[in-house]
């Protein structure tokens, strides 16, 4: 018996304990992180699946497992069919999947600390239509047969200094404070572990990869604030940080706490907060008010002291990038080269800036068939050698105090074919209409998205993910409201001070995978003749685009006006902090099209 089938024996055997015949297991933690610790991984302890998006369902007999199209070829990789069934949620959801397979009078249980109330709601609902019922557990079966599971991280809750943040934390609780007012109501309760590291200027280390620290938030009317963390993180420099007007709370006294809010008209971000929250609330006979966290658009539209460590950032990573190509071009033709072992030498190119604090995400290193899968991860069961004649994607990230990286590139390792020439010719192509449209205001990241697209749909093909996404500001690398998709947020108008990604894609399953990203920041135009205030888009990001790969003849005028504009801002931002053999190789790279 494999591990993770003794893994679903025990899961099954449990659920007889507690009287349940099955248990929706999603990859979340009790504040709904995209990113969670080694404690809430119980997706990836239970079937080996490692992405950062899906749910299983485990029932007496059968068991699914559920995921976006950016994970079709991963999930196949990681998860043993013979024990899920694989369910693509473009094809059908959770909830539908259960009212159909869970039989009449089943007891299906669910952890109310890990899915929203609107979540619980419909599956409620569409359980009872199939004479099932939806349980909330008091204790989350998983965690009763995984005896090894690692504890919640111990580490401290720092300030983030305002030469960085921008804004005091009294400046912002106190226009939290305002909008509360204006809308007749009492508190707002901030769950998301960015938001509460945004309004109270604090970083922590509990989610690898992203600077939070694992706590919740209560903020007033009068700008008071109560902040739930646990004690062990808490230091005299935080506590004079935070002031007297933020009460401090231990973690674990957070559920009973929302008593204290009875008879109050209460906001809670019902896309934020789990349902927990709201029945602890209910209760405890809170007025709920369901509204977004007040936080989230003023944390995406970023204030000049973001921005211009954004910029900083953006130019330090982007010359550690820059070398890292650099010494791609020597050693990948040489021979003996793996995805882990570039992935490892692009680390010590931002290590040795002396300022990066953690890289952003796990480095998506994909050589040949392996670069076709969206969020790989590489792994030494995975781990390819990166030979001649192929295409290496890397997708990679840094969190510096100033700011936080995302950037993507294809290189061509030897000589490409002329299809992979071709489909980066378009995802080029895509890229740049992107980056150079102009829109007004209240044009939508979902309006844009096809832009990206043209290029690829002409010849009918696609790429099965959003083409941007938000940035945070030595926060998470993947930040709403704002998105540029043709699903999920599209509906959130880009403001002046958002930062978004720009990355299509191309992705042929089994032979390759190609994907251009540069960050871009959302700013105000100042076009002469102009009837109406314009938006645009800045570029970030600052490394070479692999001119190898690009089929001249597919590009306008204008597109190689703009790479060659693009190259020599390359040259500006990132030449003067290389030098000899590395500064040569840029400027070879960064040369005129042609």
């Amino acid at each position: 018996m494999s591990t993770h089938e003794a893994r679903l024996a025990d899961l099954r055997e449990e659920l007889k304990r507690q009287g349940l015949h099955g248990f929706v297991v999603p990859i979340c933690d009790e504040h709904m992180s995209e990113y969670i610790g080694g404690y809430a991984q119980r997706l990836e302890w239970m079937t080996g699946f490692g992405g950062s998006a899906g749910t299983a369902v485990v029932l007496a007999d059968r068991a699914a497992i559920f995921t976006d199209g950016r994970y079709t070829i991963q999930v196949r990789d990681q998860v043993d069919g013979r024990l899920y069934e694989y369910v693509g949620t473009a094809k059908q959801s959770v909830a539908e999947w259960l009212g159909q397979n869970a039989p009449e009078g089943a007891r299906i249980g669910y952890d109310a600390w890990l899915h929203t109330r609107d979540w619980v709601e419909q599956a409620s609902a569409r359980l009872t239509r199939s004479g099932a019922e939806l349980v909330a557990v008091t204790t989350n079966p998983i965690d009763a047969v995984w005896h090894d599971q690692p504890s919640r991280p111990v580490a401290s809750m720092n300030p983030h200094p305002i030469e960085y943040a921008g804004r005091e934390s009294a400046e912002k609780r106190a226009d939290i404070a305002r909008w509360l007012s204006e809308h007749g109501m009492d508190a707002a309760v901030i769950t998301a572990l960015d938001s509460v590291a945004w309004v109270f200027n604090v970083r922590g280390s509990d989610i690898t990869h992203t600077p939070v620290t694992l706590s919740y938030a209560v903020i007033h009317r009068d700008g008071t604030a109560d902040l739930y963390v646990a004690p062990e993180k808490v230091s005299d420099p935080l506590r004079e940080h935070l002031g007297n007007q933020v009460a401090l709370h231990d973690y674990d006294t957070f559920e009973a706490g929302l008593d204290g809010l009875a008879g109050k008209t209460v906001a809670v971000d019902p896309e934020r907060a789990v349902a927990a929250i709201f029945s602890r609330l209910d209760s405890a006979g809170a007025r709920i008010i369901a509204r977004r966290d007040p936080s989230v658009l003023p944390r995406a539209t970023k204030n000049a002291t973001e921005i211009s460590g954004q910029r900083a950032a953006q130019a330090r990573d982007g010359a550690a990038v820059s070398q890292f190509l650099h010494w791609l071009s020597i050693a990948a033709p040489a021979g003996g080269e793996t995805e882990l072992s570039a992935a490892a030498k692009l680390l010590t190119f931002r290590e040795a800036t002396g300022l990066l604090v953690d890289t952003s995400f796990d480095t998506i290193s994909g050589a040949s068939s392996n670069g076709a899968i969206c969020h790989y991860r590489v792994s030494e069961e995975t781990n390819l050698p990166i030979v001649m004649d192929s295409l290496y994607l890397v997708d990679s990230g840094g969190q510096y105090l100033d700011g936080t990286t995302d950037i993507t590139r294809t290189i061509a390792i030897g000589t490409p074919t002329a299809e992979m020439k071709r489909r980066f010719t378009q995802v080029l192509k895509g890229h740049i209409a992107l980056a150079t449209i102009r829109f007004p205001h209240g044009t939508t990241g979902g309006q844009l998205d096809v832009l990206a697209r043209q290029y690829l749909w002409a010849d009918g093909v696609d790429y099965a993910h959003g083409t941007g996404h938000g940035v945070g500001s030595f926060l998470s690398v993947h930040e709403g409201p704002q998105r540029i998709a043709a699903f999920g947020g599209q509906g959130e108008p880009l403001r002046p001070g958002m930062i978004c990604s720009n990355e299509p894609g191309y992705y042929k399953d089994g032979e390759f995978g190609i994907r251009i990203e540069n960050l871009v920041l959302v700013e105000e135009l100042d076009l002469p003749g102009a009837e109406q205030p314009m938006l645009g888009f800045e570029t970030l990001t600052f490394a070479p685009i692999d001119r190898n790969v690009i089929e001249v003849a597919l590009l306008s005028a204008h597109e190689r006006d703009w790479l060659d504009r693009y190259h020599t801002k390359v040259l500006e931002v990132v030449g003067p902090q290389l030098q000899g053999e590395a500064l040569a190789w840029l400027q070879s790279a960064c040369a005129p099209i042609g």
